[in-house]
């Protein structure tokens, strides 16, 4: 559980419309931008590619690897030599509609494919109803994958923040972060973003990085914006506001070290009087 060494990280954060080629080319010029301000990692938001509506999914659904959004990345990820986490966007496979988020390494090639586990149905009487499992399979797998020279990453999307068990498992199979693409909401960001992020890396003693969409109170859906960046202290070391912008962080081997030494919880659970769920867990790199 260490990160072997600093890591310069970029979360991009956008609000897709519904031309799919103006959200990739925009995308493309995005990365350029944080490439040439010294990125290593480059994080985009949840849905970037079309907007985020339940109608929307099936209709801007591609295979994987073989649609157009999963060959621009992985070109981008091999002309910028970085590693890039695709946000997520609607999969095609079988008859089914997936919100997947890829990662791509520094030679363009897939190093994991994220299936988002728990589908975001909720009703809050007055203010949000929204279904994703009208359109939406979830996954079944918790996703982990390796970082060449810097270490394992887990990887989850947006409502997958709530469930502690996902991080918990990456952690314990070695993660220095969890990454979550999300685009929570105007009503959910304000009451949870910040304490759901915050609680994840205190949990697991993990960087967190979690990367929204600019706020369009145009679009039918408005995103709470906020990408933010907090080390394993909880503590917020880099945050947009709402509107489009690049957050850069960096993320320190020394931070994580100190953290897990100071408040040594890993090695205090008391696993003979509770499950430890990473055991249990189904886990996927690809």
């Amino acid at each position: 559980m260490s990160l072997k060494q600093s890591l310069k990280v970029a979360l991009i954060q956008f609000a897709a419309g519904a031309d799919k080629a103006a959200n990739i080319a925009k995308v493309t010029t995005k990365v350029a931008e944080a490439a040439k301000n010294g990125a290593k990692l480059v994080v985009l938001p949840e849905c970037f590619n079309s907007p985020y509506a339940v109608s929307a999914f099936p209709k801007y659904a591609e295979k994987i690897p073989d649609g157009e959004t999963t060959s621009a990345l992985s070109d981008l990820a091999k002309k910028h030599n970085l590693f890039l986490v695709g946000g997520s966007y609607p999969e095609s496979d079988a008859g089914k509609v997936y919100n997947t988020s890829v990662a791509f390494s520094p030679s363009g090639d897939i190093i994991s494919k994220h299936r988002k586990l728990h589908l975001f149905d909720i009703d809050v009487p007055g203010k949000i109803t929204f279904k994703e499992s009208e359109t939406l399979t979830g996954g079944d797998k918790i996703t982990l994958f390796d970082m060449e020279g810097y270490g394992k990453i887990g990887l989850g999307i947006c409502y997958d923040i709530r469930f502690p068990e996902v991080a918990a498992t990456a952690a314990r199979k070695g993660a220095f972060a969890m990454i979550y693409p999300g685009a929570f909401n105007t009503t959910t960001g304000p009451l949870h973003w910040h304490l759901l992020a915050r609680a994840r890396a205190v949990d697991n003693q993990l960087y967190v990085i979690a990367c929204s969409p600019a706020q369009d109170l145009n679009s039918g859906y408005h995103a709470f914006g906020h990408s933010l960046v907090s080390d394993p202290l909880g503590k917020i070391i880099a945050e947009a506001d709402v509107d489009e912008t690049v957050v850069y962080a960096e993320l320190e081997p020394e931070e994580l070290a100190a953290a897990r030494q100071n408040i040594p919880v890993g090695t205090q659970r008391r696993f003979d009087a509770y499950d430890d769920v990473s055991k249990t867990a189904k886990v996927s790199a690809v």
